[in-house]
């Protein structure tokens, strides 16, 4: 139901006079006899009978007033808690991830220490058991990227061999290479070995690091309202709800959406450092209408009935929301009977629809009849005419 005050058009302070003085005007203003070329009019007199019931009697007053309040304090500091908490939640979530990178690093960096150590002792071993060339050490260790660093370091054997032949025929034989100075190079390719080891650790693990590096950790997610009608419902059309900042977003309402409905808007939320967007949820409130209220997929509206009409029964034509539906009241019906009218409801996500419930309402004639009066009160006494 809306706004009764706003139905009625007095202030939240009006008197029991004003309230009721206003509610005669609008009631005699949308009186279907008098409006009876507006499809309308009947549902906008039961809407006022609705809203001066409300406000005429002061515990509904009362409880419609405390309601109102309450609803407009919930929203307002829902929205609030929901921003501090998303944020202190981001700041906890971000510490963590910060936290565990550099734990990660520590742990990858002695991995590889570790790892190179071991390789260092396993080639020393070897080395022990059975002698081999510096350059098959270098490439067992290091690898052919290594060796080819280390190759203007080597003295080559077949550069040594054909530079023998020269200096046996132009020099005495004592000039020739001697152990010692094999020995020599020997040394000197394994401080080439000991330069490049630190070398390629330090790349390993900088190509390791560079590669590996975990996404970044995804923001809270942003809750917003937003407030649709029931032909924007109908007919499929965009909503726009704004996020703060001067922020908004679109998007199509589609077949399911009912009051409280959550639209999950991907990478539209909050913006916080070092972290990925998060999304926005958006809840659905439909506005309140003049014709129909809302009950999950079903829409429900008033059908007003003259007294006779509810004992004989009639024909009645009403306002859908496709356009006009014609309605059988059945003789004998009473306030509390119901018209269900299969498939004039919402659209749910099944592919069906809701149906559009009918609420009858008797009502007196705008001026007393003193033959309706006199049947009354011989018939609540007990004299039958």
């Amino acid at each position: 139901m809306r706004d009764p005050y706003k139905i009625l058009g007095v202030p939240q302070d009006a008197g029991a006079d004003e309230i009721k003085a206003a509610w005669r005007n609008k009631a005699k203003a949308v009186h279907p006899d008098h409006n009876q070329g507006d499809p309308t009019a009947t549902a906008r007199f039961a809407e006022v009978g609705r809203a001066y019931e409300t406000l005429k009697d002061p515990k509904k007053r009362s409880l419609f007033d405390t309601a109102a309040r309450m609803a407009e304090a919930r929203v307002s500091g829902d929205t609030i808690m929901q921003q501090r908490q998303a944020a202190r939640e981001a700041a906890v979530r971000a510490k963590a991830a910060q936290a565990n990178a550099e734990r990660v690093m520590e742990e990858l960096t002695r991995a590889n220490a570790q790892k190179a150590a071991r390789a260092a002792a396993e080639a020393a071993k070897q080395q022990q058991a059975s002698p081999e060339s510096a350059e098959d050490m270098v490439e067992r260790i290091f690898g052919a990227q290594a060796k080819a660093a280390s190759a203007g370091a080597t003295v080559h054997p077949q550069a040594n061999a054909s530079r023998r032949p020269e200096a046996e025929a132009g020099k005495p034989e004592a000039e020739a290479i001697k152990p010692e100075e094999e020995g020599a190079e020997t040394a000197a390719v394994a401080a080439a070995g000991g330069i490049l080891q630190p070398l390629s650790i330090l790349t390993s693990l900088v190509r390791r690091f560079t590669g590996s590096t975990p996404a970044p950790e995804k923001a809270p997610d942003q809750f917003a309202q937003t407030t649709v009608t029931i032909e924007d419902i109908l007919k499929g059309n965009w909503a726009t709800v704004q996020l703060g900042e001067s922020r908004e977003a679109s998007f199509a309402l589609s077949a399911g959406t009912r009051e409280g409905h959550q639209v999950r808007l991907k990478g539209q939320g909050y913006k916080l450092p070092n972290m990925q967007r998060g999304d926005a949820v958006v809840s659905i409130h439909i506005a309140p209408d003049a014709r129909f209220t809302v009950d999950g997929f079903d829409l429900h509206t008033v059908l007003p009935v003259t007294i006779e009409n509810a004992v004989l029964g009639t024909e009645a034509r009403i306002d859908g929301p496709n356009g006009p539906v014609d309605v059988t009241v059945p003789a004998w019906s009473g306030s509390d009977k119901t018209i269900r009218i299969s498939g004039q409801g919402l659209s749910d996500d099944t592919g069906g629809k809701g149906d559009l419930v009918v609420e009858l309402r008797i009502m007196l004639w705008e001026k007393p009849d003193d033959k309706v009066t006199d049947l009354m009160r011989s018939m609540r006494e007990g004299l039958f005419l």
